[in-house]
């Protein structure tokens, strides 16, 4: 038990440890996971599953996040975003947080197994791992294209979602897996642009501490590009009608201004913005892939 337990009031403590979650990452996370289960069946996805699978998936999710702040607590405390961390201020242990999520991570892990089904369990376990393990352990601190081959892990909620409706993992589910990829690298590197300094100073390789801003700005452009084709992908595979593929068209069109001017006339606060953008787009263009969904099933 940490120094402060004794002192600190049961309701701050609880606050401590779900700030470890990264509670902001893990609701998009299962807001991709469930719109991943409608998506799957024409009908209404089983209440039994639905409540299961966005516990279990959620569960493992916060899990994962807390290993992240866990292995990355010396860096987290050089980073201004991140410095106000339980674990940086002293709030937990190490202890304590990999107790806690192992706790967390197996509860969501037996929900899955027992209430979904296995497949689902598995699948979110090699999650876990891709996340906690080899990208925050091994790819992060290794290579500048950590974001690009880790974001395989963060691209799995969806198909997650999928697999836990349907018992399996169809090219459609794959579509929303390309979706979140090819989002991934754009989205983060919007971020390492204007935090350069601080990714710098943690000694963190990140793409434009290593390869300098220009490339950077270049590679969030043609990432941007890809995510605009993987958009179109739904409704190539007929997942999703003409509504969606105008705004999966839309919303791609404003993303690629805004990576445009990132390369063309670069500010961090424009850097700022496309990185908010690119939150909101990700929300939007799920959330019309479920309006879409039930728009063919009415119309």
């Amino acid at each position: 038990m940490s120094s402060t337990a004794v002192h600190t009031p049961l309701y701050a403590r609880i606050q401590q440890f779900y700030a470890l979650t990264k509670p902001r990452v893990v609701s998009l996370i299962v807001f991709t996971a469930v719109i991943g289960m409608f998506l799957a069946t024409p009908g209404m996805v089983p209440v039994t599953i639905l409540f299961a699978a966005t516990l279990g998936i959620a569960l493992v999710a916060g899990a994962a996040a807390a290993v992240n702040c866990l292995v990355e607590q010396k860096i987290d405390a050089v980073m201004m975003r991140t410095q106000a961390r339980p674990l940086p201020r002293g709030q937990l242990t190490s202890l304590e947080t990999m107790i806690f999520s192992g706790i967390v991570g197996g509860i969501g892990l037996l929900l899955l197994y027992q209430w979904v089904n296995a497949l689902t369990m598995w699948l979110t376990l090699a999650t876990f791992v891709g996340y906690a393990v080899i990208y925050t352990v091994i790819l992060k601190p290794m290579t500048p294209q950590n974001i690009v081959i880790g974001g395989a892990s963060g691209a799995m909620p969806p198909v997650l979602g999928w697999a836990a409706v349907t018992g399996d993992v169809s090219p459609q589910a794959l579509t929303l897996f390309l979706i979140i990829f090819a989002w991934t690298p754009p989205h983060f590197w919007a971020l390492a642009l204007y935090r350069k300094h601080e990714y710098a100073k943690a000694g963190v390789p990140m793409l434009p501490v290593t390869h300098g801003d220009k490339f950077t700005r270049l590679h969030v452009l043609l990432y941007t590009i890809i995510l605009l084709a993987c958009s179109t992908l739904p409704f190539v595979t007929r997942l999703s009608g003409l509504p969606y593929l105008v705004t999966a068209l839309v919303l791609g069109a404003v993303f690629m201004v805004y990576a445009v001017k990132i390369y063309t006339d670069y500010s961090d606060e424009l850097a700022r913005r496309t990185f908010r953008f690119s939150i909101l787009y990700l929300t939007l263009i799920f959330a019309a892939l479920l309006i879409d969904h039930y728009l063919q099933l009415f119309f």
